[in-house]
């Protein structure tokens, strides 16, 4: 047998066991199953909501199951292991089957829908989707979607990171098929980041500088003494020193300074400057 048919062979029939073990286990809370193939044997995990069942008295029950991989689906060497499931709100399959028997005993599909997504979203899922298709309000097929939080629609992320589950509501005009999607909250997904604040060790961080108060910020400041402006002595005749100067002088009052002219010359100028002296 080549490679793809074996693989093709092993998803057929792990799709016919989950089929058989829905419909043997609609009681129990069938809440999907996990298969490992050992040198020892195959290994299959179910989970339910409800393990006693399943086990059944003495272990009748998970022994027929035993013998049923063997014969009819061909496994070798099965054992089953029996997990169950603590929150159901958070298992794909169980709320399928849930909402599937709601839809069969007259719920309102749109009604169903809702309060399936409302509980899955309140048990602290990241995201899910629920679609329910087939004749639902009128002669043709259609499909209503219900969609809340984050969904992986593509890639290697969906096929691992998304729970799926899918159950079948039998009604009078024909089958409404059930599909829930969800991803559980100890998922991390892909791209996402938050922001960590950063804390710095007390031991770093220098002391704060206390505050100065007002009555010890007018303590320090030095008092600025207003400035006493000298008056200025008013320049007269009998204040300039005399000197002796040849020749006729004409004097006169340039604003506060007093300046003469010599007959000599043709400017004035200050009668405080020193002149000099002839020989």
């Amino acid at each position: 047998m080549g490679v793809e048919r074996k693989f093709v062979k092993n998803g057929f029939d792990k799709t016919q066991m989950a089929e058989y073990f829905s419909k043997q286990l609609e009681r129990a809370g069938y809440g999907g199953m996990n298969i490992n193939r050992t040198p020892m044997g195959t290994q299959v995990t179910i989970f339910a909501e409800k393990p006693g069942m399943i086990i059944g008295k003495g272990g009748r029950t998970i022994h027929k199951l035993t013998h049923d991989l063997e014969t009819v689906f061909s496994v070798d060497n099965p054992q089953i292991d029996v997990q169950e499931v603590k929150v159901p709100e958070l298992n794909a399959q169980m709320m399928a089957s849930r909402l599937a028997g709601a839809i069969e005993r007259g719920l309102y599909f749109r009604k169903a829908g809702h309060n399936m997504l409302r509980r899955i979203m309140e048990s602290g899922a990241l995201g899910c989707e629920i679609d329910i298709a087939g004749k639902l309000t009128g002669p043709r097929k259609r499909t209503e979607k219900f969609v809340a939080g984050n969904m992986l629609h593509a890639g290697n992320p969906a096929m691992e990171l998304v729970d799926k589950g899918f159950a079948i509501a039998i009604k009078k005009l024909g089958v409404i098929g059930c599909r829930v999607r969800l991803i559980r909250p100890t998922v991390k997904l892909p791209g996402r980041f938050k922001i960590v604040e950063v804390t710095v060790p007390q031991e770093s961080v220098p002391a704060a500088k206390k505050p100065e108060g007002i009555k010890e910020l007018v303590k320090s400041a030095p008092i600025a003494k207003p400035e006493v402006k000298k008056p200025v002595p008013e320049i007269t005749k009998e204040s300039v020193p005399e000197e002796g100067h040849s020749g006729n002088i004409e004097e006169r009052l340039h604003g506060d300074v007093l300046e003469h002219k010599h007959s000599e010359y043709d400017y004035w100028h200050p009668a405080s400057r020193t002149h000099k002296q002839e020989e």
